[in-house]
């Protein structure tokens, strides 16, 4: 297998984050991804989880689908969730305690607006300038 170049990844990277942030669109679907590493788990990301489930159920909301991944590589803002939402960018949110995981379902999910206070980057360690 021949070696990649540095465009060579920077054209993956942009064909995978544009085929993620298609996939939710394609069904209508919503998807929150919540760091659940070590980090994310003795920050509170169950609890985060459990908030997020009574929320949705609450505003009746069938069309999202809470997963769980290791860490995001945001250990200093756990715990976090990442909004795969059709029709805006992926969006990761750090710090997010009981009101601000309120705020992504009824805020961000339910009317299209970012939750601005909680938004973090999300690392790129992998990237090199071209």
């Amino acid at each position: 297998m021949a070696k990649l170049k540095v465009a060579d990844l920077a054209k993956l990277r942009k064909a995978q984050q544009a085929a993620r942030q298609a996939q939710p669109a394609k069904a209508g679907n919503v998807e929150l991804i919540v760091g659940t590493g070590t980090c994310g788990i003795a920050a509170g990301a169950n609890e985060t989880i459990a908030v997020l489930r009574a929320e949705l159920q609450k505003a009746g909301l069938t069309n999202v689908t809470i997963r769980q991944t290791g860490c995001m590589g945001l250990c200093h803002s756990e715990p976090t969730v990442e909004v795969l939402m059709g029709g805006m960018p992926p969006v990761v949110y750090g710090r997010v305690n009981e009101d601000t995981a309120r705020q992504i379902v009824h805020q961000h999910i339910g009317r299209g607006l970012l939750v601005n206070d909680h938004i973090y980057d999300k690392p790129m360690a992998d990237f090199l300038p071209a």
